[in-house]
């Protein structure tokens, strides 16, 4: 793997697995956290999702100011803050907040996905629409406006101070799995996160889409891409599909809403998968690399290769904490 130019990176989904509770799980990522800066992972991203009892990442950037701490050199940022759900006074307050006291260590991941269902959506905004094709470079026009304290003539908000705020911004990226938000990002100047990991059949698309319509801006001078995918890692190829048995059931249940606690491998394995859930793992199957470290070198750098990627940023769905940080581990060693 091309490892003097291709950056590695961690996304944590905070799991809460069966038989634990979200305390536990935010232990886990906190020493999560800690292994990856000792292993020369870039940064260490935590992604915006609720009620979900399997996930207990709801308040990105709660968790954020903690793994800053817990931490020294790392940076640490969300992968992403799902927009619809806030206002952007607040995030750029609570992000300034957090630049302010790590600076040059957070980074902003802006989606535009609840990370929800409806009714939860409903609940945290008092509605459920999603950010419309206007909506978004809207928002995001307002979210820098709070950072930069720049503004459009008459803005309505140009006499509003995001204390701490303006003038401690931090990295942003705009995320996505479609072509929509690779525009947007492309034509704004921005960097561009693609969720490869559940959508890998747009992947390629996207990112030459962004490519494409990528404008210089005072922000970035180069397109900047990162690609999220899925990996597990271990001595064996056997040792590896065992691991990977949970992920699967996971996101069937996910995607067949029901989704729970991280189950067990002995659990996954019992199961027996219908037609209908095996046509939903596979659809997901193309985003997520699971093997030995020589099968996971070849599917990194395939996957670099196809997307001429500047960064990959890995999620490590398994049950035991201590697999998941020897993945990361195996990882690093044939990266670094």
């Amino acid at each position: 793997m091309p490892s003097n130019q291709t950056k590695l990176s961690v996304l944590d989904l905070v799991p809460v697995v069966e038989g634990s509770n979200p305390a536990v799980a935010l232990a886990n990522s906190t020493e999560l956290v800690q292994a990856a800066e000792r292993l020369g992972y870039h940064r260490h991203w935590v992604a915006e999702h609720h009620n979900m009892t399997g996930i207990a990442s709801s308040a990105p950037a709660v968790i954020i100011a903690h793994l800053a701490v817990s931490s020294e050199r790392i940076r640490v940022g969300s992968g992403g803050v799902m927009l619809p759900n806030h206002q952007p006074l607040v995030v750029a307050e609570q992000f300034g907040t957090l630049e302010s006291l790590h600076p040059g260590r957070i980074d902003l991941g802006i989606g535009r996905a609840p990370g929800t269902d409806q009714v939860t959506a409903a609940a945290l905004r008092r509605g459920v629409d999603p950010l419309s094709d206007e909506d978004l470079p809207r928002q995001l026009g307002e979210l820098l406006g709070f950072f930069t304290g720049e503004w459009a003539s008459g803005h309505p908000y140009s006499q509003i101070t995001a204390v701490p705020g303006e003038g401690a911004m931090p990295e942003i990226w705009l995320l996505g799995s479609s072509g929509y938000t690779a525009q947007v990002a492309g034509l704004l100047g921005m960097p561009y996160s693609f969720a490869h990991h559940f959508s890998a059949g747009n992947t390629e698309a996207a990112v030459a889409l962004y490519r494409s319509r990528f404008e210089p801006s005072e922000y970035l001078q180069e397109p900047k891409v990162m690609i999220g995918v899925g990996v597990i890692c271990a001595e064996t190829e056997e040792q590896a599909r065992w691991l990977a048995g949970p992920s699967r059931l996971a996101f069937s249940r996910l995607r067949s809403g029901r989704p729970g606690r991280f189950p067990t491998p002995e659990e996954a394995q019992a199961h027996d998968f219908t037609p209908d859930e095996e046509a939903v793992i596979s659809s997901i199957a193309k985003g997520h690399i699971f093997g030995s470290p020589e099968t996971v070198k070849a599917g990194l750098a395939d996957l670099i290769d196809r997307t001429g990627a500047d960064e990959l940023i890995i999620s490590t769905m398994v049950y035991e904490q201590s697999d998941r940080l020897r993945s990361y581990e195996l990882v690093a060693d044939i990266a670094f």
